[in-house]
């Protein structure tokens, strides 16, 4: 495994967090765990569609080293694992739901594409007699 040659530097807070859930797949994979609650390595991918097996792995095994996703097996044949959020995670979700919403306001919307789990922070483009976004 590819250890890097100096430490990370991580000088403001942000740092971390955007080390934690940013990126394309892991803020995606905190969505669905928080959307399904605990999910299984194959309906996890199923849910993800288009990430390969290399890159949910290693996605997992980070989020798991950061405590965001809770790993539990069962000693079975054939063997069974199961993912979820832990209580780290799940405060991240609100967080993540925050970005959202922002996002929604200035990207525009593919509803061909979103993921059902992304219909889960209340965004829908549509806003109010005051200017404020409905919830969904």
């Amino acid at each position: 495994m590819y250890k890097p040659k100096l430490d990370k530097d991580i000088r403001c807070p942000l740092e971390y967090g955007l080390g934690v859930f940013g990126g394309k797949w892991n803020c995606r994979i905190i969505c669905v765990l928080a959307a399904k609650v605990t999910l299984r390595y194959s309906e996890l991918r199923r849910e993800l569609t288009d990430i390969t097996d290399a890159v949910l792995a290693s996605s997992l095994k980070s989020l798991i080293k950061s405590e965001i996703i809770n790993r539990k097996s069962y000693d079975e044949v054939p063997p069974k694992v199961e993912y979820s959020l832990t209580e780290k995670g799940a405060s991240v979700v609100p967080i993540l739901q925050g970005i959202c919403r922002w996002s929604g306001a200035y990207h525009k919307d593919d509803a061909e594409n979103t993921m059902p789990q992304c219909q889960k922070c209340g965004y829908n483009g549509s806003k109010n007699d005051q200017g404020e976004f409905l919830k969904v």
